[in-house]
């Protein structure tokens, strides 16, 4: 069974998977699944990541926005 998203946008929900704090990365694993992080783990791991990724989506620039 092949899983489709239609809006991988993120939320205030989506919370990373190393500490809980808001996510802005979701990691599509070549093996299947995904995982989530916040900037700081998103940053700290990015290299790995890059790895083991079919597709990253990044919203980290949200974090750069003025209001």
């Amino acid at each position: 069974m092949t899983e489709t998203m239609t809006d991988p946008t993120l939320t205030a929900l989506d919370r990373c998977d190393r500490c809980g704090a808001q996510a802005y990365l979701r990691v599509f694993l070549r093996s299947g699944g995904e995982l989530l992080f916040c900037a700081h783990h998103a940053a700290a791991h990015r290299e790995k990541l890059a790895e083991v990724a079919s597709h990253i989506h990044d919203e980290t620039s949200k974090l750069h926005q003025s209001s």
